[in-house]
């Protein structure tokens, strides 16, 4: 039993590995997709990013060999670069959107509590 167990770690590796080069394309398309604002991409990306996370969860928990372990660092690298790439437009849109605001509602009366 124990050989069937090793006979299968490797081939478990190896769809780890391939799962693991799929989500660095994606990474690496996603950014390219942020560069261009291409929104459609993005939805694409997302749902990609989400089948390949449910491919890797049900290959299972297992012990990463040199290989698989640095394309999961690779992939969590892309991943993090992306969210603060992503942080970094919505910070922006919403500066942008909070100076529009900002410019029309000089004028407006804010809501003061009655004094007792």
């Amino acid at each position: 039993m124990a050989e069937t167990m090793t006979r299968a770690a490797p081939a478990d590796n190896g769809a780890l590995a391939a799962s693991l080069r799929q989500m660095i394309a994606v990474l690496e398309r996603e950014r390219q997709a942020l560069a261009a604002l291409d929104a459609d991409d993005l939805i694409c990306a997302a749902r990609d990013k989400e089948g390949l996370c449910d491919a890797i969860a049900a290959i299972g928990a297992q012990a990463l060999d040199s290989e698989t372990r640095s394309l999961a660092e690779t992939a969590h690298q892309l991943n993090d670069v992306n969210r603060r790439v992503r942080n970094l437009l919505a910070a922006n849109v919403a500066a942008r959107i909070e100076a529009l605001g900002g410019q029309r509602g000089m004028n407006r009366v804010t809501y003061t509590p009655a004094r007792a």
